[in-house]
């Protein structure tokens, strides 16, 4: 009998699976139990075909492999690997004391060759966490397994270079240093200062890039509302190690990452067409995968013609954009999935889209208006910190120089916020102002008397929530953080109240 450390993949996380093999003197056949799911069940196959041409001998007995802990399900072709070392182990081809602690992680090909798996990192993170100190993995695993710490991360190319290393002590090479991935929208990245006019909309995405707040942008086709939210990856700061780990082992485990360079340093931007299902957006399927709201993580999720989005699908964001993350609630179990985004939204006015328009009339009676806007609840809205109106810009704004700081100035302020916030709430857990708790808000804010004197008069005029009210104090700590100053003040209650006040005078586009 023998005993093997491997890593099964669910959802985005790693789980250990101790592969344990017993051989006994049956008839020939081989059994694989503990919830194995068809491509774990066909492994066998796999297995005994990639042992005969390293030119082992297959036992030609009874071979029970069980998959421990037995009551988890187990997908993929990620434990050919460990079976098949343990069924050399337990039939005496290799010690068993060497395989002590030991994590093992790849497909098999039918010569013998090692495949790359998807969760490599999630899979290395997990059997560091159960004390392994080193695992094998596929070479093209290599530099993504090699990001996890506190492991000792190997490659090999073929289940006989394995073997050769288990039998006769051979060190296998060690996985590449991983480089940072290139982000895929670098050379189409839109500068702030390329956009014409949109001053105030400006000034609101480096507002929400600085707190990590939501926005929407409101106004008749073609004022730019898409371009906007397209400068936001210049105007974010890159990922601290942590959260690139995060996010690298999110899209690892959808199998997204580049395998010569796979850290993820920048943070994801996801603008998923508004025909996207539901599963698609918030994850689903079997076995349970992440949705867009997870690839966000840590980014930018861009929901473009916010009301054509399916109402099921917007009305479950407000769970997630309260909770940061998501569960998959299944037969065979529920699968929880990070989901910490900053939600940027855009929308036209009306059906024809030219309700807030000065240059054309719009077509629309108050009743298709009423329709048109019932598409996104009010509840929804009060989640979005910060409403801007988009104007159509004047072809002499457009004909002219680009103005405004440039995206690169921008991102220094917006990381020197940043900065302010990460210090001011280390002992929270927490590194942006939107992370606010209720409970510390009164403490973090610091409002002086004159802006709590005016914060309480616009939610009386406004007829704001509470939610809403403790959205625009957090907005304006961002403010009060950009201009670097100890105290919000009243300056900066005005100015979070106005992309408040600014939606909800917005007549044109009333929310059901």
């Amino acid at each position: 009998m023998s005993r093997i450390l491997g890593a099964a993949l669910s959802g985005v996380d790693g789980i250990p699976i101790e592969v344990e093999v017993r051989i006994s003197s049956q008839l020939p056949r081989i059994d694989i139990v503990g919830l194995p799911e068809a491509a774990v069940r066909e492994s066998a196959a796999r297995v005994r075909a990639a042992i005969s041409a390293i030119g082992r001998t297959f036992p030609l007995r009874r071979v029970t492999v069980n998959l421990a802990p037995a009551g988890v399900r187990k997908s993929g072709a990620g434990l050919d690997l460990p079976i098949a070392i343990g069924i050399l182990a337990a039939s005496g081809a290799l010690d068993g004391d060497r395989l002590a602690a030991l994590g093992l992680v790849g497909e098999l090909a039918l010569d013998g060759r090692l495949r790359a798996v998807r969760g490599a990192l999630a899979r290395a993170l997990c059997l560091a966490a159960a004390g392994a100190p080193r695992v094998i993995v596929p070479r093209e695993n290599g530099p993504e397994a090699g990001l996890a710490p506190g492991i000792d991360v190997r490659i090999a190319d073929d289940l006989g270079s394995v073997v050769e290393s288990l039998g006769m002590g051979r060190e296998l090479p060690r996985a590449p240093k991983a480089a940072a991935a290139r982000s895929p929208d670098a050379a189409t990245r839109v500068d702030l200062r390329d956009i014409r006019g949109q001053a105030r909309a400006k000034r609101a995405l480096e507002i929400m890039a600085a707190g990590g707040h939501g926005l929407l942008l409101l106004g008749p086709p073609g004022t730019g509302k898409t371009l906007l939210a397209r400068s936001l990856p210049g105007l974010l700061p890159a990922l601290a190690f942590k959260e690139a780990l995060e996010v690298t082992r999110i899209h690892g485990a959808t199998g997204r990452l580049d395998r010569e360079a796979p850290l993820m340093s920048e943070r994801p931007f996801r603008a998923p067409h508004h025909t996207a299902s539901r599963a698609g957006l918030l994850g689903g399927g079997s076995p349970p995968r992440p949705g867009e709201v997870s690839l966000a993580h840590r980014g930018v999720l861009f929901l473009d013609e916010l009301p054509e989005f399916e109402r099921r699908s917007l009305e479950s964001l407000r769970q997630v954009i309260e909770e940061r993350r998501i569960l998959i609630a299944r037969a065979q179990g529920t699968s929880e999935f990070p989901a910490h985004f900053q939600l940027a939204a855009a929308a036209n006015p009306c059906a024809c889209g030219w309700r807030l328009s000065k240059l054309r009339d719009c077509r629309c009676d108050d009743a298709a208006v009423a329709r048109y806007s019932a598409r996104v609840s009010g509840p929804l809205r009060d989640r979005i910190d910060l409403h801007v109106s988009v104007p159509e810009v004047s072809w002499s704004e457009l004909d002219g120089p680009g103005e405004g700081a440039e995206s690169a100035w921008v991102r220094k302020r917006v990381e020197a916020a940043r900065r302010r916030q990460a210090r001011r709430l280390a002992e929270h857990g927490i590194s942006t102002n939107a992370e606010i708790p209720v409970g510390a808000l009164e403490a973090a804010v610091a409002a002086t008397p004159e802006a709590r004197a005016l914060m309480g008069e616009a939610v009386d005029r406004l007829a704001l929530s509470a939610r809403a009210a403790h959205r625009v104090l957090r907005v304006a700590r961002t403010v009060a953080d950009l201009a670097a100053e100890q105290r919000v003040g009243p300056s900066a209650v005005a100015e979070a109240v106005g992309f408040r006040e600014e939606g909800a005078d917005a007549n044109a586009y009333r929310i059901g």
